[in-house]
């Protein structure tokens, strides 16, 4: 896959993914539209970053225009594309639930009618471990039945996994969904809660611990979940043939399509990603502990075995690790 699409290019994922295409010589076209859902400044200095690579070049417009994007599609010929571009928080979805069906629904289709006219070999898009909603049984399995998501978000995520499996079954395109499980690392996004933390730790103000405390999470690294992402780029997904009608498995279909968890593997404590946090940091927190969110979940957990048999990867970078280059680049980017 020489020429890659990357919508959301100046977000958290999208930056990181096309900074390690660009390293392997391939051509990435960026599309972003750099809204103000948070800071537009640190988009524009992520995209200053992909700048410099002559394979790269940038489009900056809402997906959700479908002239825009029949117009992107028809003057550029993709290998592959990866959908990051959403418009992503689930505590958001509560308040602002119509941005959520622009980006996350109009904008879909409209990628997926450009891969579907333009004879895309493979798209790959951002699910969620959100989609896993009121699922209880852990490590969440991508054989596992997702029909009962807590938020917008959620929904939004599980319905662009359902319109996928659509255009496979009609078209013949190649999906494949992941699934990823609580993102961290340098240039993150600043409404996630490492960045939150930091921020309110290092200008002396408490920070809200949500279900008092009692959440856990399977935290993964941003540079794990690039080379996952990089990995299956490459990984055009097969029809199943074992696929069975009348006992259906979730994961993978009849079609050229199939869902994957990237995550850690690994379920950690919120109070111990904190006290990490706090070790890094030099300053023990403030803690101001409030009940669950609405649209929240308790606890996530990957099973991963998919990717590991199929991929051949597992995340593997610790919090320990992860927390530390996080904070070292936060002071470097905000000279603090």
């Amino acid at each position: 896959m020489e020429t890659i699409l990357i919508t959301g290019a100046a977000g958290f994922i999208g930056h990181g993914l096309a900074k390690r295409l660009l390293e392997q010589g391939r051509t990435v076209v960026g599309l972003d539209n750099i809204n103000d859902y948070y800071d537009p400044q640190l988009k524009r200095d992520r995209l200053a970053q992909l700048q410099p690579f002559k394979t790269f070049s940038h489009a900056e417009f809402n997906m959700a225009d479908r002239q825009e994007m029949e117009k992107l599609f028809a003057e550029s010929s993709f290998d592959a594309v990866v959908n990051l571009a959403a418009q992503a928080g689930v505590r958001y979805s509560l308040i602002n639930p119509h941005s959520y069906v622009d980006t996350n629904l109009v904008g879909f289709v409209n990628v997926l009618e450009g891969c579907r006219q333009s004879g895309v070999k493979h798209l790959v898009y951002a699910s969620s471990s959100s989609v896993y909603g009121a699922n209880t049984k852990m490590p969440f399995s991508v054989h596992d039945n997702v029909d009962h998501p807590v938020s917008l978000y959620a929904a939004s995520k599980k319905a662009n996994e359902l319109m996928a499996h659509s255009y496979s079954h009609l078209f013949n395109l190649a999906t494949t969904g992941l699934r990823f499980f609580t993102v961290y690392g340098p240039w993150g996004r600043p409404d996630m809660a490492l960045f939150l933390f930091t921020k309110a730790i290092l200008e002396g103000r408490p920070i809200d611990v949500f279900n008092n405390g009692e959440m856990e999470r399977d935290f993964t690294y941003i540079d794990d979940i690039v080379e996952g992402v990089l990995r299956v780029i490459d990984h055009v997904p097969q029809p199943n043939k074992e696929w069975r009608g009348d006992a259906p498995d979730p994961a993978t279909s009849y079609c050229p399509w199939r869902v994957f968890n990237i995550g850690n593997n690994n379920k950690e404590k919120l109070m111990r990603y904190i006290e990490v946090l706090e070790q890094c940091i030099g300053r023990k927190a403030e803690k101001n502990f409030l009940p669950m969110q609405n649209g929240d979940v308790p606890a996530t957990y990957a099973n991963v075995d998919d990717l590991v048999r199929e991929i051949d990867f597992k995340p593997s970078t610790s919090i320990e690790d992860g927390i530390e280059r996080f904070v070292q680049w936060y002071r470097e980017y905000y000279r603090i």
